[in-house]
């Protein structure tokens, strides 16, 4: 049941990635402003990092079933460590490092990022599928 649900928890992930990659590719400003909104606010910054941790419990919890059980668990210890480290780090700082990359990442470069989006959200969906 719990891996059911982890499944589907991850097949959600990839496919908002691939909806990420949709937002950068055609409205490539609008996901600009939306990286300059994380870590804005208190429930923004604690919403965002809590929300971060339900796919990284999935991958780890999916890891021994997934395609690439090495993989999974090193995504979703990685995701599930730096959120926890993100709690800690003074949410004023997490709003100016996104600030900062927004500045660097003009819309052409979202544009051109979004492919990588796409590929891996499929890339996730295709590893989630049980092996047999």
């Amino acid at each position: 049941m719990i891996d059911t649900i982890a499944r589907y928890t991850i097949v959600l992930f990839g496919l908002f990635f691939i909806g990420v990659g949709f937002l950068m590719l055609f409205k490539p400003k609008k996901a600009r402003a939306i990286l300059r909104k994380a870590g804005s606010t208190n429930f923004i910054n604690y919403a965002e990092i809590t929300i971060r941790m339900i796919p990284a419990v999935a991958l780890i919890l999916s890891a021994t079933n997934s395609k690439f059980p090495e993989a999974f668990k090193i995504a979703g210890w990685f995701m599930l460590c730096t959120s926890l480290v993100l709690y800690f780090v003074p949410r004023q700082h997490h709003h100016n490092f996104s600030n900062k990359a927004a500045d660097i990442l003009k819309p052409r470069y979202f544009q051109l990022i979004s492919p990588f989006s796409f590929l891996f959200g499929i890339i996730i969906i295709y590893a989630v599928q049980q092996v047999k």
